[in-house]
């Protein structure tokens, strides 16, 4: 009887709980499907801006948050606010300084506060070679299967950083005491990554 029980415990295990610690997947991040952009005040407007060549990865298991993790890779020149005059000072060492500091990265280290609407996702940030911790407000768009059969999962993250954090510190200032340039940075990013082949 004691080895029946254990053969049944073993049955139990094998249809419900395998199954669970079987989804979790790699995702490779869709660069045709995927935005990364930001905002930042020039005097009383908003400049937004994007950068248009990046990669990255995720893994992702709906049931068990404490296993996603995400790293993500941008290339620093290719930053477009689609003027050219603009786009070149900020590669200059005013700003990100590009020949030098050729990449922003990112590396999750935390999920927190899961909710079935998003969560918050903690890591380093990487910019202009210095690495600070940030959070990005994260909201779960969800899993489906594209036309093709591609299995597809979205997210919007958000997050706002201080540029001087990261040595971006060039501005000047008008007469009325106001920065030309904003101090603060909003960053958003819509995700769709495609699920890797197990």
């Amino acid at each position: 009887m004691r080895y029946l029980k254990a053969a049944v415990f073993a049955v139990f295990v094998s249809f419900f709980l395998l199954p669970q610690a079987a989804r979790a997947a790699n995702y490779a991040i869709d660069a045709d499907h995927t935005s990364v952009t930001f905002k930042v005040r020039h005097l009383l407007s908003w400049v937004a801006g994007s950068f248009k060549a990046f990669d990255g990865v995720f893994v992702y298991d709906p049931a068990d948050p404490q296993s996603w993790t995400v790293n993500m890779t941008i290339q620093a020149e290719s930053i477009d606010t689609n003027v050219a005059a603009r786009d070149k000072h900020l590669k200059s060492k005013d700003f990100f300084e590009t020949e030098t500091y050729p990449v922003l990265t990112f590396q999750s280290t935390k999920v927190t506060d899961v909710t079935e609407q998003g969560f918050k996702l903690e890591g380093d940030l990487t910019i202009h070679g210095v690495t600070k911790p940030v959070v990005f407000d994260v909201t779960t768009l969800g899993e489906i299967k594209d036309p093709w059969g591609n299995e597809i999962a979205g997210f919007t993250a958000v997050t706002k950083i201080n540029r001087g954090d990261f040595g971006l510190t060039w501005s000047k200032t008008v007469e009325t005491g106001q920065l030309l340039v904003g101090e603060e940075i909003e960053i958003t990013l819509e995700v769709a990554g495609l699920k890797e082949a197990a």
